[in-house]
């Protein structure tokens, strides 16, 4: 494994695939509050890019061009919380989606284990340490601990996908799965209108 971080933007050179796997950090769970840190790439080759953004540097170019390329899937573990903090910091609707919670939660009914951790563990046999996840992910220089467990986060999502695609189409619910990936977006604007605790679709 290795992971590279990059401070202010992704490097040009860069070539991650039509399938791009993405998480952030942020300083908290309110995107509105809590600004974005880092965003996590990799193209599932075993490498990942590190993105470390300043407060209020968040022009980034070549990272905005990416995630509004629409023909690159971007793969996230929870897209809703990604996709909007990426909307509020960075001014961009990352689309098309693909989310490993929302298949798993579709594919996964004989549990209520969904975190990246239990995925990985229960798919890929592999363990994921969550010992840095709450630290302080605004600090001016990052750990090597905390840049390496950012990195650890899309490592295994490619893999992930595989396997939830095979579960999604044996149980025939891999449409629902592509009509829940397509209306996260959405989902996304609605949590930063103001919108987050209500069920629209309730009585």
């Amino acid at each position: 494994m290795a992971v590279t971080l990059h401070k202010g933007d992704l490097p040009a050179s860069v070539n991650l695939g039509d399938v791009v796997a993405i998480d952030t950090e942020t300083m908290g769970l309110s995107p509105v509050r809590d600004r974005l840190c880092l965003v996590q790439l990799s193209s599932g080759d075993g490498n990942a890019h590190v993105v470390q953004l300043a407060r209020g540097a968040y022009a980034a170019p070549n990272l905005r061009r990416l995630l509004e390329d629409q023909r690159v899937t971007k793969l996230f573990h929870f897209a809703r919380f990604d996709v909007a903090a990426l909307r509020y910091y960075l001014g961009i609707l990352a689309t098309p989606v693909w989310c490993t919670k929302i298949a798993s939660k579709l594919a996964r009914t004989y549990t209520d284990r969904h975190g990246l951790k239990d995925l990985s563990k229960d798919l890929l046999g592999i363990e994921l340490s969550k010992a840095v996840q709450s630290s302080d992910w605004g600090a001016d220089t990052l750990t090597e601990e905390q840049v390496n467990y950012a990195g650890s986060d899309v490592l295994h999502l490619h893999k992930l996908k595989a396997e939830l695609e095979r579960m999604l189409v044996r149980e025939n619910r891999y449409h629902l799965a592509q009509a829940a990936f397509a209306f996260l977006p959405i989902r996304a604007e609605l949590d930063l209108a103001g919108w987050s605790e209500m069920d629209i679709f309730a009585h």
